[in-house]
């Protein structure tokens, strides 16, 4: 049985490790320092975590910037996937998105990704025909 809670400081190396073994080839950027203490200036509320046993099994961030919701880093260590643990996350995400006003949620997926977009694709999302376009600020 797992559970989903807020992110605290303790999850920290849990985070840590879950995001290790889920984005593999990751980004510099995405790493875990510098992301969390960035995400938890800015609606901490939605950094979910989930626990099993006392261990991070799984995460997901969310932002709402009062027009759109936004989901990103949503990982399931991969000995815990196929359990309904990325569904429940991103239902509770969602849940959480909507009481803020959200009515719409946008994510990005890497389009080589195939088990991401399936995954997403089974929770009810869909491929819009949009160009992702980014600019990097500065170097991690």
């Amino acid at each position: 049985m797992f559970s989903i809670i807020e992110y605290t400081d303790s999850h920290f190396d849990g985070v840590d490790t879950l995001w290790r073994d889920a984005f593999p080839d990751d980004s510099p950027w995405n790493a875990a320092h510098i992301s969390i203490p960035e995400k938890l200036r800015y609606q901490p509320n939605l950094f979910l975590v989930v626990l099993e046993s006392g261990r991070v099994v799984g995460s997901i961030m969310a932002g709402y910037d009062g027009h759109r919701g936004w989901i990103s880093r949503t990982a399931v260590l991969q000995s815990h996937r196929h359990k309904g643990i990325g569904e429940a996350l991103i239902q509770e995400v969602e849940k959480r998105l909507a009481a803020l006003g959200c009515v719409k949620i946008n994510l990005q997926v890497v389009a080589s990704n195939s088990a991401g977009l399936g995954f997403y694709r089974k929770c009810g999302y869909e491929v819009e025909q949009r160009v992702s376009m980014s600019k990097l600020l500065s170097k991690a």
